[in-house]
């Protein structure tokens, strides 16, 4: 894949944290928005994509990431990750607040491009899960869907458990959908390809 090779992955770093708009990075670098819920193993999936271990923490308390965190890659491309969405033991406060700052970045962000939307391959897609797309499609902002954990998974069954989640999300064909494996690395050529495309 030529186009990765041009960026170097493994020159990335958390750029910063940011709680509203005012702490954006100025400046015109493509963005790369990760959302999914708290435990769908989106850390996992930013850390295995750049080929690094402990680039964004992994974390044994779900939605621990309250902010938007801003990662640098190689000053090509910035992934952004999203606080995680459906985690009980936050106040409805706390959610309301987190909704609104996710809302206003989705919505608003001139550097974005693309959202990769994760949700879990073993499970039906939870209502948030279906929130989340519908809201982007409603925005018409581009979307790729991956499905991770699915080394927890036959093989055999990955046909039916992508027809299971493509049906609950109303997936757009249109759209890209990869089957992803932090453990297995599965999907990664797959996931570069598509966010680059839209970058």
């Amino acid at each position: 894949m030529a186009e990765e090779n041009l960026l170097n992955t493994h020159n990335a770093a958390l750029l910063l944290s940011a709680a509203n708009k005012s702490h954006y990075p100025q400046d015109d670098i493509p963005e790369v928005a990760l959302a999914g819920r708290s435990n769908v193993g989106k850390s996992s999936f930013i850390n295995t994509i750049l080929g690094r271990k402990n680039l964004a923490r992994t974390s044994a308390k779900p939605g621990k990431t309250q902010l938007l965190n801003f990662f640098n890659i190689d000053d090509k491309i910035r992934f952004v990750d999203v606080p995680g969405y459906g985690y009980a033991k936050v106040s409805k406060t706390e959610r309301a607040r987190w909704g609104k700052m996710i809302e206003e970045y989705l919505v608003n962000r001139e550097n974005l491009r693309v959202v990769v939307s994760l949700v879990d391959l073993r499970h039906e897609p939870s209502g948030e899960d279906v929130q989340m797309y519908e809201f982007l499609k409603y925005y018409e902002i581009p979307v790729i869907v991956v499905a991770t954990k699915a080394d927890k998974i036959p093989r055999g069954k990955w046909n039916k458990h992508e027809a299971m989640v493509k049906k609950k999300l109303n997936f757009d064909s249109s759209d890209q959908f990869i089957i992803f494996s932090s453990v297995n690395r599965l999907g990664i050529d797959q996931a570069w390809d598509s966010i680059l495309a839209m970058i």
